[in-house]
């Protein structure tokens, strides 16, 4: 699988702008990242609508779907549908028929924010899955983590261009970045690299994430929820995530920058050379 970065690197809009510097006015264009409501339907049910960057949508779908566990494994996922309109997009989502009653009691049927963390949830049991426990998963070299920072950097078109979307991406010890998806939302960012990888059928106990982002609590549930074991982040973590990182075993890293980073649950699995 080859980093697909050209849908991500389209879904953005030239607008004419007037940029002020140093007391001098030009008129110019400029680049902004794309929002869009999409609309995630299963079997026709309307279930939740997200503003999001319309790329990467069939990613986007897996991603959600496994993440907020309305199945139990990708294969339950039958099939998937982006169907674009002028101003939205709808997702159609197929999913195995056993899983549906159970989706219908969990439907959310209201708009989720870009910066949405629980929305939608109507019960603290469905928000706060507290009941996964991650696998062993890699060990990461503290040389290796601080070399995919720095790669990330040149793997992010749309943030290129537009400086205003998150990016999230998979990094396997030893080999780099292998892929990387990227969303005006964090969650979206997480989902769509979640079902980049699901769908390429790749092993999550053999790598791990890294985002741009905070790691807020539901990143964190996400990661746990599919079994990554290791999530890093670009900026600071809440109480809340590292609460539920360390009581479902994931290591998780934040601060992560180019030459240093603050280790804040189950250490073991970055070393020092």
């Amino acid at each position: 699988m080859s980093l697909p970065f050209a849908e991500a690197a389209e879904a953005g809009t030239e607008v004419r702008v007037e940029r002020w510097v140093r007391g001098e006015t030009t008129q110019t264009a400029d680049r902004v990242a794309e929002e869009a409501p999409v609309a995630l339907t299963y079997h026709g049910v309307p279930h939740v609508v997200m503003l999001a960057t319309p790329a990467d949508l069939e990613d986007f779908a897996y991603g959600f779907t496994l993440s907020e566990e309305l199945v139990a494994s990708a294969e339950e996922i039958r099939s998937v549908e982006v169907l674009p309109a002028a101003d939205s997009v709808e997702v159609r989502i197929s999913i195995a028929w056993e899983r549906f009653p159970e989706l219908l009691r969990r439907r959310r049927n209201l708009t989720g924010r870009v910066g949405c963390g629980l929305c939608g949830a109507e019960t603290v049991g469905e928000a706060i899955r507290d009941r996964f426990h991650v696998g062993p998963g890699p060990v990461v070299g503290v040389s290796d983590l601080h070399a995919a920072i720095v790669q990330l950097e040149s793997l992010q078109p749309l943030n290129a261009r537009t400086g205003s979307v998150h990016g999230a991406a998979w990094v396997v010890p030893g080999r780099g970045i292998y892929c990387v998806r990227e969303d005006v939302g964090r969650h979206n960012a997480l989902d769509k690299l979640i079902g980049a990888l699901t769908r390429a059928r790749m092993d999550l106990q053999a790598g791990y994430a890294l985002v741009t982002s905070r790691a807020s609590y539901e990143m964190v549930q996400k990661s746990a929820t599919v079994g990554i074991t290791f999530l890093a982040a670009l900026s600071a973590p809440t109480a809340f995530a590292i609460r539920y990182a360390e009581r479902s075993g994931l290591t998780l890293v934040a601060f992560a920058r180019r030459e240093r980073h603050v280790v804040y649950t189950h250490p073991h699995r970055l070393v020092t050379p």
